[in-house]
């Protein structure tokens, strides 16, 4: 840390207007701004900034380039670099590739592992397309929204209806395109539901998996090969002086358009033109209408029954949080009490630090674990895995993390899910 400080010194980002660019390949660098829970940090959020789902005390954390030192001086606060990443060469994939950055997934390799396991274990999986991702739709590439549901089949399970027989836990990853870590994880746990103990679980209870909720902006991830570009929203939209698309976990209709979004169309939390504008939004929404059973009166403050089941979580990175409704406020639910003691449940296996976001982190709208909570109900987490630093820190930590570090975590918390969705309240 103190050679990159030193080195940035040197380049003036520290107590000097940030240089031009350079032509090819920049740095990127995660910035420290105090930011204290309340209006400071929601000032920020506002401000349209890349803000991370990472607190240490006062101060967030901003990811940007060699101007958001100064841009974020000139709207009134005081960064310092916390972590720089210089460029790296660069290798895009071929179209043959299997595998990205040392042995990440591609989008190919995930949806055809889907189909192979389904193969493999008819007794226990099945592959549903539950939509069509934004450049599909406009016949420009793109991809299938694909889920696989697993549990020991009965009559009715694995039906698109409310009223099947099992509760059901799903569970989904990259949301957010660059948070690849929650892709893998979604692999391991498919590949740990039809071939390990946990496969004796799966007469009490059905799990959906979505391995990738957003396949249009991972592919732009996975295009840099041996240098994930770092997208986080879909590929809908474009935009002259930042990442194009749209933040799917800002586009949901649970008081959408409120805080912690952004009407920017350049910002990184840009919230859609309006709520559930994206198609992969929609899919989601239609999905989850179709799987649960709506227990929850209408009004931020009402309750679900007692006789809910179910739960879904949200795979994200990184952070190290079990986050809950709601997210647009620090109000609390009319569950709670439950919710707390599931977030805290999982954490405690993990180390991680459960809360509400505006507890833990900050409020934003438009989410989609506020989304489920608000329409249907039920209990719906947020999981930011991975610390904010060290080898296995950030967004792309390399491959071998995942099964040495972030996986024994993220499964002894999939198996609490997997225990509690039955009553969760």
């Amino acid at each position: 840390m103190r050679t990159a400080l030193a080195l940035l010194a040197c380049l003036g980002l520290l107590l000097s207007p940030a240089p031009a660019p350079a032509e090819g390949p920049q740095a990127t660098f995660v910035l420290r701004v105090p930011a204290p829970l309340g209006s400071e940090a929601q000032r920020l959020l506002g401000s349209g900034y890349d803000v991370l789902e990472q607190r240490d005390g006062a101060d967030l954390f901003v990811v940007g380039d060699a101007h958001t030192a100064d841009k974020l001086r000139s709207d009134g606060f005081r960064p310092t670099v916390e972590t720089a990443m210089p460029p790296s060469q660069w290798a895009p994939r071929s179209l043959g590739d299997t595998t990205y950055y040392g042995g990440y997934r591609t989008i190919t390799a995930h949806l055809a592992h889907l189909d192979a396991v389904a193969q493999a274990h008819p007794d226990l999986a099945t592959v549903v397309d539950y939509g069509d991702s934004w450049r599909k739709t406009q016949g420009a590439g793109g991809y299938d929204l694909k889920a696989i549901c697993i549990t020991r089949k009965s009559p009715g399970d694995c039906a698109l209806t409310p009223t099947a027989p099992k509760p059901r836990l799903f569970v989904m990853g990259q949301l957010h395109a660059r948070e690849i870590t929650t892709g893998d994880m979604a692999w391991r746990f498919i590949d740990d539901l039809v071939g390990s103990d946990l496969t004796a679980m799966l007469g009490d209870v059905e799990v959906w998996v979505v391995p990738i909720a957003n396949p249009d902006g991972v592919e732009i991830v996975e295009s840099g090969g041996d240098s994930p570009v770092l997208q986080r929203k879909n590929a809908h939209g474009d935009c002259s002086s930042g990442s194009r698309g749209v933040d799917l976990n800002r586009n949901a209709g649970s008081h959408w358009g409120e805080v912690g979004s952004s009407a920017n169309k350049c910002s990184e939390t840009y919230r859609g033109p309006r709520a559930d504008s994206e198609v992969e939004t929609v899919a989601l929404e239609s999905l989850w209408r179709k799987l649960y059973r709506d227990t929850r009166a209408p009004g931020d403050t009402a309750a679900a029954s007692s006789d809910t089941t179910g739960a879904v979580i949200s795979m994200h990175s990184y952070g190290n949080y079990v986050l809950f409704p709601w997210g647009w406020s620090t109000q609390k639910t009319g569950n709670d009490a439950a919710l707390r003691k599931m977030a805290t449940d999982m954490a405690s296996l993990s180390g991680f630090k459960a809360g509400q976001p505006g507890e833990v982190l900050y409020n934003a709208s438009g989410a989609t674990d506020d989304w489920v909570y608000e329409d249907l109900g039920v209990p719906s987490f947020v999981w930011e895995i991975g610390a904010s630093s060290g080898t296995c820190g950030g967004f792309v930590p390399p491959y071998s993390c995942q099964q040495d570090v972030h996986w024994p975590k993220v499964r002894s918390m999939l198996v609490s899910a997997m225990k509690a969705a039955p009553r969760p309240y």
